[in-house]
């Protein structure tokens, strides 16, 4: 086990819950991040762009790993990214754990 990862995971989620709630999964904080990401502040969203800002969560988090690169923003504001390689064959577990680094790796970056 990666003490220093998971001591450094606890850190964000503990802040993200100060700030948004202790009942924040995964896929909640990525939705945040892709809120973020995308800049126009917290609104309602349908259905189908709450699954585009999961995924501009995603692509944002897996582009320092090489797996996507931002192309530009299209006429709505709305960020968008190309596939530069696709990622490995992981299990849900390897998935999640990669995701969490991702996201680790992002709070760290954005707070310095």
């Amino acid at each position: 086990m990666d003490y220093a990862f998971e001591q450094k995971w606890r850190e964000v989620t503990s802040q993200l819950a100060e700030n948004f709630g202790p009942d924040l999964d995964l896929d909640a904080i990525l939705f945040l991040i892709g809120v973020q990401e995308l800049g126009q502040g917290f609104r309602k969203f349908t259905k189908d762009e709450k699954l585009h800002v999961l995924h501009i969560a995603v692509c944002r988090l897996l582009e320092p790993y090489g797996h996507y690169e931002f192309t530009g923003m299209d006429d709505d504001g709305w960020p968008h990214y190309r596939k530069k390689e696709n990622l490995p064959n992981l299990d849900a577990k390897e998935q999640e754990l990669l995701m969490k680094r991702a996201i680790v790796e992002y709070f760290d970056y954005s707070s310095t």
